[in-house]
């Protein structure tokens, strides 16, 4: 292994870190916690906007590095078809692949649940708390698909780091 190869997965390793720790850290640890800062439904879901606005500051450019570092990890088997098909390592990549592409739906689902004018809306008190309520669960369902999307994406990542 070369120190290019070392540093490229270092940084790869790094960005999972950010994007899969901050992730597991906002569903399991912050959003029950949550419950006990702020009484009403309007005012977590205020505190949950303003977090995932400055958790999307790392966590986007982490996304996008770990699909750069992931793709260029996997250059050598990706322009092979033939590999891709054969080998367990080839079909391992290809569901951690189709799994990162569910992944950025999901996200990007849910960046476009919580649109500047919906968040302008919450932040302003100017949305009853009926569709405060809908659109809470829409962001939990699509938070939790997206944490275990996530947690799939290092097995397989382990799955190939180790060469089953």
């Amino acid at each position: 292994m070369t120190i290019e190869t070392a540093i490229l997965t270092w940084i790869h390793l790094m960005a999972a870190s950010i994007w899969v720790g901050g992730s597991l850290f906002i569903g399991i640890v912050f959003s029950p916690l949550l419950k006990t800062i702020a009484p009403s439904t309007e005012e977590r879901i205020q505190i949950m906007i303003r977090i995932g606005k400055r958790f999307n500051k790392i966590a986007v450019p982490s996304l996008i590095i770990l699909v750069v570092t992931g793709l260029y990890n996997s250059q050598m088997l990706l322009s092979n078809p033939y590999l891709l098909m054969t080998t367990s390592y080839g079909t391992f990549l290809t569901i951690k692949i189709v799994l990162v592409i569910a992944l950025i739906i999901t996200y990007a689902i849910h960046v476009r649940v919580i649109r500047k004018d919906v968040e302008d809306q919450i932040m302003s008190k100017q949305m009853p708390i009926q569709q405060i309520q809908k659109l809470r669960k829409k962001i939990i369902i699509l938070g939790e698909i997206t944490v275990v999307l996530s947690v799939t994406i290092l097995f397989f990542a382990a799955l190939l780091d180790a060469g089953v």
